[in-house]
Parts: structure tokens; C-alpha cells; sequence
């Protein structure tokens, strides 16, 4: 069972990158503390985790079978990967770090399955797309039901305080059931935990990580893309939330960061594009391509250096 801790150091890692994923506009644009933020997403991440996290286990197991020491290894790669990602402040994928290695363990063993692959990539690719639309279109719904019930200024306020609440809780229970797979999902396919097990060990990682680290990256999403208002925060986090939650529901666990700049462009679509800071969506987007080559040729080296001290 030693062999989890690399499982749990990737949770740890996820809930420290993602976790500003959740609540960054919020407390970027002063409607949220910090404090609150991390607080209510641990509880809600664990919350998903433990109700919906066994859904997206199963193509994470299935993609490639791998023996307790392969999955030790991969997760220690992602988590690594993860973490220097995180100390650099980039938005990082960990479905993409944990596919990535799992990818580099089955061509060494002979029994990566790429057909799972191609659904999972195509995921990947619709992740911030999804994001981008739902954004977008969010934005204009709740725009026009505010122009019509809610006139005053200082009521609006306040409904976006408590929606940025209430979104950021829904979000936070889309994280921990549709990326716990990411953390855990591995030791599923190789026999070390069950579904339940898994989903609870992950949400406790994740928690952990969201409750220790990750101010860097928060202050990235929520001020480093588009300069975001308190409502345009609250679309952002609704948008987001909603994009995981249906890929949980397909049973594929995809990227929160993907989601979440994808939410925070199409808000910005609606402002002009002119709003979106280019130079940071190309750091973004360089540490999305990078983050499954990372963790693979990590995961081959560790594997190969692993077999000649056996």
C-alpha cells in the first residue's frame, strides 16, 4: 500500500494547481476571501469525490493495465510535473500529466490501448470549447435576467458575492468528481483499490492541496487573462463548473484549467477580444502541450532506471 503516496503527492499537487480554478475570479475581484475560498473548496472537492468521482475511474483504469510499481511511478511522474508547473504559476492539466505517463508505462509494457485514447484526446480538445460556450452563453443569460428583476447596483453585489459562493461550491464538487480519477484512477486499473477507496483517498488529497498551496496560480487565473468584474467572475466559476460536470457525466476526466480558461476567454469574447491577454494564454497553452511529454519521458525514465536497480 506504500505505493499510494505517490497517488496521494498527484492529489496534493491537483488541489494545489486547481484549486485556484474554482475561486480564482472570485478572489481576484475582492468577492471572496481566500481563506473561504480554499475552506469551502476542500469540503466540496472531498464531497464530489466521494458521490461521483467512481464515474470517470474506469477509463483511467482501463486505458493501460499496469502492476502496483508502474502506477507508483506514474503517478510520481505526474505529481512531479504538476508541482514544478504549479511553483511556476501555470494552469497545468493533471488528466493530461496522468495520461501522459500511463501512455509512457503501456508503450514500455506493450499494452497502452489507444483506442481509449482517441476518445480522451478528443475530450481534451473540447474541454476549452466547452468552457469558451458555456461562458459565453451564461453571460448572456444572466445578463438579461439581471437587466430585468435586479435594477439596483448594490442588490446586484450582493447577488454576485452569494452566486460566486454558491457557483464556487458547485464547482469545487465538479473538480473532486470529475478528477479524482486522475489521482487515484490508476491503482483502480492495478488492483491495489477499489472504486470507493479511490475516489475517498483522492478527495482527500485534492482537499489537502487545495487547503496549503496554490495562491500563485489563482492570482494567474483570475487576473492574468482578462481583467474580470465581480459578475463576469461569477459566469467564469458557473461556466467552468458546468463544463466538468458534463464530461463527468460522459465518464472522462478532462482538464479544470482547460475549462476554466476556456470560461474566462468566451467571457471575453463578449467584452472584445481585445481583452484577452495573448502572451498569457500562450504560456498556458505552451504548459498544456508540454505537461503529457513531460510526464511520459518521466515516467519511461523512472520505469527504465526502476528495472536496472532491480
Amino acid at each position: 500500500m506504500w505505493k499510494i503516496i505517490s497517488g496521494i503527492f498527484l492529489g496534493w499537487s491537483l488541489g494545489a494547481n486547481d484549486s485556484a480554478n474554482i475561486f480564482g475570479t472570485g478572489v481576484t475581484t475582492g468577492a471572496v476571501k481566500y481563506r473561504t475560498a480554499i475552506l469551502l473548496t476542500s469540503i466540496f472537492v472531498l464531497l464530489g469525490a466521494i458521490l461521483e468521482g467512481p464515474k470517470c475511474m474506469k477509463i483511467v483504469s482501463d486505458l493501460s493495465q499496469l502492476i502496483p510499481m508502474e502506477a507508483f511511478l506514474c503517478a510520481l511522474a505526474s505529481a512531479i510535473t504538476m508541482t514544478i508547473l504549479t511553483y511556476a504559476a501555470i494552469p497545468a492539466s493533471t488528466s493530461q500529466a496522468i495520461i501522459g505517463a500511463v501512455i509512457g508505462a503501456g508503450i514500455l509494457s506493450g499494452s497502452a490501448d489507444f483506442s481509449k485514447l482517441i476518445k480522451i484526446v478528443a475530450c481534451w480538445v473540447l474541454t476549452p470549447i466547452g468552457g469558451m460556450v458555456f461562458g459565453f452563453l451564461v453571460y448572456h443569460v444572466l445578463k438579461f435576467i439581471f437587466d430585468k428583476t435586479v435594477p439596483s447596483l448594490t442588490y446586484r453585489n450582493t447577488i454576485y458575492a452569494v452566486g460566486i459562493l454558491v457557483a464556487g461550491c458547485y464547482g469545487a464538487y465538479s473538480l473532486g468528481a470529475n478528477n479524482v480519477a486522475n489521482v487515484t484512477g490508476i491503482y483502480v486499473g492495478s488492483g491495489l483499490l477499489t472504486d470507493q477507496m479511490a475516489a475517498l483517498i483522492g478527495g482527500l488529497s485534492i482537499a489537502s492541496g487545495a487547503l496549503t498551496y496554490g495562491k500563485k496560480v489563482m492570482i494567474t487565473i483570475g487576473k492574468g487573462i482578462v481583467p474580470l468584474d465581480p459578475f463576469s467572475a461569477l459566469v467564469t466559476i458557473l461556466a467552468e463548473a458546468l463544463t466538468l460536470h458534463l464530461f463527468t457525466q460522459i465518464g472522462v476526466p478532462v482538464s479544470s484549467s482547460q475549462a476554466v480558461v476556456g470560461a474566462v476567454v468566451g467571457v471575453g469574447i463578449v467584452g472584445g477580444l481585445r481583452t484577452v491577454n495573448p502572451k498569457m494564454l500562450i504560456k498556458i497553452t505552451t504548459g498544456w502541450v508540454m505537461t503529457p511529454f513531460a510526464s511520459g519521458l518521466m515516467t519511461i525514465l523512472f520505469i527504465y532506471v526502476s528495472s536496472l536497480i532491480q
